[in-house]
């Protein structure tokens, strides 16, 4: 299995090659040179696999340079039933990722069982293990940037805290997470975790990032890897999650499931395309954006026309305030036919401030045939959503869950099953939960006094030099 970069202009490479290093050296995303498909009958073979099993049988067929057994091993010390055990005492943590119904045909699919209580420890966790492997194998170390608008961040802190030769520099903007996504990061003592705050927002972080990882010299020098989802690794770990929940909500093969999927990055959902590609029988990948609604206008309209710093909105689902979604590169080289060129076209003009029309060239028309339609939320309609899943279920869900709900509940066909991806337990926002239920939302033991914690964080502007100073002087502690 070789990666290229969807923009054309950097070798084909093998797994390990490109996990250390995030974006291609020509600035694209890595993608398989071809997606790897499971025939009717080997997707039936998959029905009754436990999480750990089916997560082999995947990522096997996208990761071919680790040998089976220590990749098997990698993956078992991963997902465990005492890694995944900080949720709900009514879920089966012995399914990792297990699906609530809510209804005949309405399910939820938990997500935030993990150290941090979000998504993102699902691929964060394999991450981390697939990093201090193969960091150990080449005898080398590593310094990760990312940026978070909320749970990346602390997702990867935890899965990188105290790991041999890693150091993690992880940019976040000053204002606009909730108290405890703050306190989940900048809590940390470990001596490897370092957390910078961005007098900015989330698209200031990820575009420092991007000009980091585009200054091939400094990359090079200081050894700079990446977490964020612009890294092939965590989309293909998330993979695993649409698989296991199609198998518990269907009971025969071939039936076809939707997915609604809150999206700011593009990252999560990414996954859901790459896993219908792989064969996955899904009708519909439903886009549900908050008021940072650029996806929901493309998906509307067929015009990507990301936001100013300046224009991204502070919302009550902050991990979603994001208006420069990055993996989406990987479904528009998708949807060109693999056209590198027309992607480097097409990602110039968004590099340079301005949007792109897709609708003018045909393209457009061609996004039915990968499923997606969109649709967006605001706090109003999340508030409404939290209190309504209360009242008639007895559950509760975050802000970005809701938002998931809202929009995919617009687009629910009779007969078809729908599930939507839980993105973080309510605990992670509080406030918000108080405003739609009139109480605060149950924290899982061990979590009572987290924001009382003392924290250790830098400020800075949003400066890619300067950045880039406190990453020399830092990166070989």
């Amino acid at each position: 299995m070789k990666y290229i970069s969807t923009r054309g202009l950097a070798p084909a490479q093998s797994f390990l090659d490109i996990l250390l290093g995030g974006l291609a050296p020509d600035g694209g995303l890595y993608v398989p040179e071809t997606y790897p498909r499971f025939s009717a009958g080997e997707l039936a073979a998959l029905r009754g696999l436990d999480y750990r099993r089916l997560a082999f049988a995947i990522l096997s067929r996208l990761i071919d340079d680790i040998p089976a057994d220590d990749l098997r091993l990698l993956i078992d010390r991963t997902y465990t039933v005492a890694t995944y055990s900080h949720g709900r005492p009514d879920s089966d943590f012995s399914q990792i990722t297990p699906v609530r119904r809510l209804e005949e045909g309405l399910y939820l699919l938990e997500l935030s069982n993990g150290p941090t209580l979000a998504f993102k420890d699902m691929a964060m966790q394999l991450l981390g293990s697939l990093f201090e492997y193969a960091l150990a194998r080449a005898g080398r170390d590593l310094n990760i940037l990312g940026a978070t608008s909320g749970d990346t961040g602390s997702a990867a802190e935890h899965a990188m805290r105290g790991r041999r030769g890693i150091r993690v520099f992880m940019l976040a903007p000053e204002h606009g997470m909730t108290r405890f996504q703050q306190a989940q990061m900048w809590s940390l003592a470990d001596p490897n975790i370092h957390n910078i705050a961005i007098r900015g927002v989330f698209d200031d972080c990820q575009d420092i990032v991007k000009q980091v990882s585009n200054d091939l010299e400094f990359k090079a020098r200081y050894r700079i890897g990446a977490v964020n989802s612009i890294n092939w690794a965590r989309i293909a770990a998330q993979v695993v999650y649409y698989f296991k929940a199609y198998y518990a909500v269907t009971a025969h093969d071939g039936e076809p499931v939707s997915f609604s999927v809150p999206s700011g990055n593009f990252g999560n959902v990414c996954a859901g395309h790459i896993a219908r590609m792989m064969g996955l029988p899904i009708r519909k990948l439903i886009v549900a954006t908050n008021e940072n609604d650029v996806l929901d206008e493309f998906f509307r309209t067929g015009v990507y026309r990301p936001r100013a710093s300046h224009e991204t909105r502070h919302t009550s689902s902050p991990s979603m305030d994001i208006s420069k979604a990055s993996n989406f590169e990987r479904f528009v080289f998708d949807l060109t036919g693999r056209d590198a060129a027309q992607v480097r076209a097409l990602w110039k003009e968004v590099e340079q401030g301005r949007a792109f029309d897709l609708k003018s060239s045909g393209l457009f028309a061609r996004v039915p045939e990968f499923g997606f339609v969109s649709g967006s939320s605001n706090h109003a309609n999340r508030i409404a959503t939290i209190r309504r899943v209360w009242e008639q279920y007895g559950t509760m869900i975050d802000t970005h869950t809701a938002d998931g709900l809202k929009v995919g509940l617009e687009h629910r066909e009779p007969g078809v099953p729908l599930v939507c991806l839980e993105t973080a337990l309510p605990a992670k926002f509080e406030d918000a939960i108080r405003e739609a239920l009139g109480r605060a939302p149950e924290r899982p033991a061990g979590y009572e006094d987290l924001e009382q914690r003392p924290q250790r964080v830098e400020v800075m502007d949003a400066d890619t030099q300067a950045v880039k100073d406190y990453i020399a002087r830092h990166a070989n502690d």
